[in-house]
């Protein structure tokens, strides 16, 4: 198995991401920056392949370009350390040249197209619908948040398209798919079908409200009946799942290789993921593994697969994340900061850019009201793992808000929380990017014992997962990892009483049992303010005299056995990243490792990888 890392920083720039194929192949490697990084991509050199030699019998060739997680980033963007990176203009020069170089091309999204930049969620997605419609997407799987607005909402959205959404293990109660299932695709010398699959985990960390009515069926089951019925139909199967690549093989994609035979490669998304290379799974009854991959998120890079085709089977496959517009950071003397393009500038569609900039200045014209200042950076990395400053703050705003109906404490999701929040101005913009979800505050009642359950339930969550809690003053306590329980809980500096009831704001989201909160639906009393948590935080800046700075409470201390951490402070060997102070990896003890999600993509070659080697002749 192949787990994602991080590795050593480059300093050759590559003027490549433009030039035709031929050109690129003889290039090693380009970097480009990873956060405030830069990060080396290693290109692999001109595909090897493993079929005759013969010059007469030369293989066809499908080159598949994939996005996921792109979280309504329809223009480019700043992201840390340059600006105006990404977007769907860029992107479309981009595809649009690949396309005039290969004869046979699909565009593929493993979902996720809802929730993000504020030109986005004030339009429900249709800017970035009109830019995948503009550009010619093939499909589009369901991610978990299309499910982030009422059904009607996605109903339009998918009538909007020029293209199937798919998922083949959504339905409605009456046994109805809610998208196309799957499509088939036909070229000269071979025939594709592609199924969608949006994972179960959806039922969880769905809005309960929007999926209430909706069936979300096991994927591996559903895989297995499906596969061998587009076996007949088509040469080549590809996957296109909104699944997730985690560590363990159990889960998400790589279960889904190990249990299914037939499918030649998957397209993923779910774990905003960049990988070294393909994740290769051995399948059963199959004569080659099934590849993985995934492009990281929010349209930062376009993934390529190309594949080469021989007597209607796959055998050779290369794969690449081209980055799209991101840049390195030299400084000057002086302290003065110049960005450099890795690779060739893409210049911006012009036809779509007028049609998307119309959003934005929209967006700005409703959001740019300057509600405060930031005295520093409110950093958004470890908020689904530990406590940090950012969820401090809001889940306060929440608590202060309620004052008057005598809450006790506050509890949000960290993956509720979706951006940094930057030193200097804070403008509504800024808080509707930093909580893009219609939450409204609720304040529920629950019994002792219930609250108990609701500690049980926190400490069975993973580090990483969105269902991470963030708190208001007035409740601390310990997890446990080692013992897989809370301890320690104090509420207003006294143990939890079973006997006694108590009151908690939240998000509407948790209130119906979202990420799992399944215990807030015993609620005694249950009180929607119909005031959004957006809202709530702004007037709560404004109660701080319009100033705010980070400082993270100590509210919640993570102890592994003997070892603990607290916050910022790790008693762990860390691994840490050159020129920061953020651990790639921390950890000795097995119930409190942290592995970064990120990591590097490069092309590669199906006989460069060692553990291939019994598939190949």
């Amino acid at each position: 198995m192949i787990i994602p890392m991080l590795i050593a920083i480059g300093n050759l720039r590559s003027e490549t991401t433009l030039l035709p194929r031929a050109f690129r192949r003889n290039i090693k490697k380009f970097v480009f920056p990873l956060t405030f990084l830069f990060i080396t991509l290693t290109f692999a050199c001109s595909p090897i392949h493993y079929y005759s030699s013969d010059k007469k019998a030369s293989p066809s060739h499908l080159v598949v370009l994939h996005t996921n997680d792109t979280h309504g980033h329809p223009l480019k963007f700043f992201h840390y350390p340059a600006p105006d990176v990404g977007g769907l203009p860029a992107r479309a020069t981009l595809v649009e040249h690949i396309r005039r170089e290969n004869d046979n091309v699909l565009l593929l999204d493993a979902g996720d197209l809802n929730t993000g930049l504020a030109e986005s969620n004030l339009f429900k997605a249709k800017p970035d619908l009109i830019g995948y419609n503009y550009i010619g997407y093939d499909a589009m799987v369901l991610g978990n948040h299309e499910f982030d607005n009422p059904p009607a909402v996605l109903k339009k959205q998918m009538e909007f398209a020029h293209f199937p959404f798919l998922s083949a293990n959504v339905k409605t109660k009456d046994g109805e798919y809610l998208a196309e299932p799957y499509i088939i695709k036909e070229f000269d010398d071979f025939i594709v079908a592609i199924f969608g699959l949006t994972t179960k985990e959806t039922e969880i960390i769905g809005d309960p409200e929007h999926i209430k009515d909706i069936v979300f069926e096991d994927e591996i089951k559903v895989a297995n009946r499906l596969v061998p019925e587009l076996q007949k139909k088509a040469d080549i199967i590809i996957a296109l799942v909104h699944m997730g690549i985690y560590e363990s093989s159990e889960r998400g994609s790589q279960r889904l290789a190990s249990k299914v035979s037939g499918i030649d490669l998957i397209i993923d998304g779910h774990t905003h993921t960049m990988l070294e290379r393909p994740v290769f799974v051995e399948t059963p009854d199959s004569d080659h593994p099934t590849a993985i991959v995934q492009a990281w998120q929010w349209g930062l890079v376009l993934g390529r697969v190309d594949l080469w085709i021989k007597n209607k089977k796959i055998i050779d496959i290369t794969f690449e994340a081209i980055p799209i517009n991101l840049k390195k950071v030299e400084e000057e003397s002086g302290g003065t900061q110049i960005y450099q393009f890795l690779g060739e500038p893409i210049n911006e569609d012009d036809a779509l850019l007028s049609l998307l900039q119309p959003y934005k200045e929209k967006a700005e014209e409703v959001l740019s009201e300057t509600i405060g200042h930031s005295e520093g950076m409110f950093d958004n990395t470890y908020t689904r793992e530990r406590e940090t400053a950012l969820g401090d703050i809001i889940a306060d705003s929440m608590l202060w808000y309620t004052k008057n109906s005598g809450t006790d404490f506050a509890i949000l999701n960290g993956g509720g929380i979706k951006t940094d929040l930057q030193e200097g101005p804070v403008t509504r913009k800024i808080v509707y990017e930093l909580l893009p979800f219609d939450n409204s505050l609720v304040v529920v009642t629950l019994r002792g014992t219930d609250v108990q359950a609701l500690f049980a339930h926190i400490a069975g969550i993973s580090q990483g997962e969105g269902a991470f809690p963030q708190i208001s003053e007035g409740l601390y306590f310990t997890i446990n990892r080692r013992a897989k329980k809370c301890e320690h809980i104090f509420i207003h500096g006294h143990p939890l009483d079973p006997k006694k009831n108590y009151k908690i704001v939240t998000n509407s989201y948790l209130s119906k049992g979202g990420d799992g909160y399944k215990i807030f639906l015993k609620a005694i009393d249950t009180y929607d303010t119909s005031v959004f948590q957006q809202e709530a935080f702004i007037e709560y800046i404004a109660h701080l005299g319009g100033s705010i700075k980070p400082q993270v409470k100590g509210r919640i201390r993570i102890t592994c056995g003997n070892q603990h951490s607290t916050l910022a402070s790790e008693k762990l060997t860390s691994r840490f990243l050159p020129n920061s102070n953020i651990p790639l990896m921390v950890g000795t003890n097995h119930s409190c490792t942290r592995v970064s999600s990120f990591s590097v993509s490069s092309s590669f070659s199906f006989k460069s990888h060692p553990s291939l080697k019994k598939f190949l002749p």
